[in-house]
């Protein structure tokens, strides 16, 4: 309920209920026009006829204006992109995409165990670290590395940004993309060129191993990747999608993407701004 209270007090809410009940009223203006060309006496005795127009014009705005699940469909290419609201781990019908480091660190404290590839480890691998450390390496076994790094703890062996690893359970896919960059104090860090440049590459990946399923991504920006200054919530939404759909019409990624927000970060979205810059991507 909340999450509704405040899209309704949007100011977008407010100007999209005012124009669209305004356009109501002129069409209704426009008929009650031409029918007194033809019946001067019409509304005479039927005053009460103004007052059903303007609920009418008040009910259609607030219909066109009251918030919606976010989530628009495209047609070129044929795709969908939604944001939900709750936790990456309970999509169970989906593939997922989990962020990871350039070395693929995957234990603490390199690793927060309850950041997505923390609770990755233990809602799919069962905490089971050397299973999901030798799938990672047998993935990235024939991946060039491209430099390491002295003095740090864990893994120092260093992969491109951009590089996904693939790892597997029956249908489903869990991709690994490696967005942030470790130092040798294993502090993860990156940029919005570092993280538009994984998503680039990410995509074809997805494209390669989806077969065309939904695909469920989390929030980035904030965490590990300290980027949550320049590249805040709503922003990430945005940017994500917009990587999502350019990527898309070069050649189609999959039949969804499924933008994944915590409910505390969800809440605090403007919901109404979301849907209408998701519309904006469609073809013009």
């Amino acid at each position: 309920m909340a999450p509704l209270l405040r899209d309704i007090r949007t100011g977008r809410f407010w100007k999209i209920l005012v124009t669209q009940a305004f356009a109501l009223v002129g069409v209704l203006a426009s008929i009650g026009g031409v029918v007194v060309l033809f019946d001067p006496n019409f509304f005479t005795s039927k005053a009460w006829l103004g007052g059903v127009g303007i609920v009418a014009a008040l009910v259609y705005g607030i219909t066109r204006a009251w918030p919606r699940p976010v989530a628009t469909r495209y047609q070129a290419p044929t795709t969908k992109i939604s944001l939900r609201r709750g936790n990456l781990f309970d999509q169970h019908e989906a593939h997922l995409i989990i962020g990871a480091s350039d070395t693929f660190d995957t234990a603490p404290p390199h690793i927060d165990p309850r950041s997505v590839q923390g609770q990755f480890l233990h809602r799919i691998y069962g905490g089971d670290l050397p299973k999901l450390d030798n799938d990672i390496n047998d993935e990235l076994a024939a991946v060039a590395t491209v430099g390491s790094i002295p003095g740090k703890q864990g893994k120092t062996e260093r992969y491109e940004l951009g590089t996904t690893v693939t790892l597997r359970e029956n249908a489903r896919r869990f991709f690994l993309v490696a967005y942030t960059r470790m130092d040798n104090k294993s502090s993860a860090s990156s940029t919005t060129d570092g993280v538009w440049n994984s998503l680039s590459e990410l995509w074809k990946v997805v494209r390669a191993e989806s077969n065309g399923m939904t695909v469920c991504i989390p929030m980035i920006g904030g965490g590990q990747s300290k980027l949550s200054s320049v590249l805040p919530s709503v922003d990430s939404v945005r940017f994500i999608a917009l990587s999502f759909m350019l990527a898309s019409r070069a050649q189609k990624v999959c039949d969804e993407l499924i933008i994944v927000a915590p409910a505390n970060e969800y809440d605090t979205l403007d919901h109404l701004e979301i849907q209408a810059f998701l519309n904006s991507l469609r073809p013009s």
